[in-house]
């Protein structure tokens, strides 16, 4: 399967990523990572010697847009390894095996294997948030601590597709530069013009909702969870939420955390791009839930 509906959208996405990499403002290294599922794209920043923070961004996005808030202020405490997830819309590639039989546990544990490390902290936004909580439910010797942005733990899948469905349709189908802003406005908070007014973040997004191939990320799927299998969160994991968020601020969201003890925080005026509209709280958030 092609992950780009045309090789000049491929380009176009390619270069205001490096773009994107240009503004985060502080010193990187970008590498590839072989895991069973394909090459995986990181871009790492920091000490190496500090502790490592795994980052995961959302659906259809990617490192270079989803962390250019956050890498500067977080690599001075962290060892930062920000992941393009296999057949998401970076610069990582899959493989055939990825296509017949994905599985995000192997996956990431490939992923550290590789970059040899035991321990890690992790934080991902919304899908990635997911990928945060999902493997410290599942690998809970392997993850200190883990944030989860703009996430929430759902019921079922009816829940999942009800809630993506509500809020990035019709705009996300019709994909011009002014649904492309209508999409955001929708998605945000009131601080909405921190991603809106950057233009290389903006024409990156508008060239990903044109050219790439949302159907590469369906290998990506969601396991609804029993309450019984989520106690293991309750001293590793806290969910950092939007105040108008209309995908996880929700009363059955809120209330599956507060049924089960989890630790979560609303965070006023925030919607679903809480790290870009929030940078600074969300950074201090993160320093301080980890530290």
């Amino acid at each position: 399967m092609e992950r780009y509906k045309h090789p000049l959208g491929k380009q176009l996405i390619y270069d205001s990523y490096e773009l994107l990499l240009d503004s985060w403002g502080t010193k990187y290294e970008e590498r590839d990572v072989d895991t069973a599922y394909g090459l995986t794209h990181v871009i790492t920043a920091g000490d190496p010697q500090s502790p490592p923070l795994l980052l995961f961004h959302g659906t259809a996005d990617n490192s270079a847009m989803m962390w250019i808030y956050n890498v500067k202020v977080l690599s001075e405490k962290f060892y930062i390894i920000a992941v393009d997830a296999i057949g998401g819309s970076g610069k990582s590639e899959p493989n055939t095996h990825y296509y017949k039989s994905f599985n995000q546990v192997t996956w990431i544990d490939d992923l550290l294997s590789n970059l040899q490390i035991h321990a890690v902290n992790i934080c991902g936004v919304s899908y990635g948030a997911y990928l945060a909580y999902h493997y410290t439910m599942k690998r809970p010797m392997n993850v200190d601590k883990a944030v989860c942005l703009a996430g929430r733990i759902p019921s079922s899948q009816f829940e999942v597709i009800n809630k993506m469905m509500a809020a990035f349709f019709p705009e996300a189908l019709f994909p011009s530069e002014r649904n492309c802003k209508k999409l955001l406005r929708k998605l945000s908070g009131i601080n909405f013009s921190t991603f809106e007014d950057n233009d290389v973040l903006m024409k990156h997004w508008y060239y990903l909702l044109k050219h790439f191939n949302n159907k590469s990320m369906m290998q990506h799927k969601i396991e609804i969870n029993a309450d019984t299998e989520l106690s293991v969160l309750k001293d590793k994991v806290v969910f950092l939420i939007g105040q108008y968020d209309r995908l996880t601020n929700y009363p059955k969201a809120i209330k599956r955390l507060e049924d089960n003890k989890l630790n979560y925080k609303i965070i006023n005026n925030a919607g679903h791009a809480i790290n870009h509209e929030q940078a600074d709280v969300i950074n201090n958030e993160i320093i301080e839930f980890l530290a």
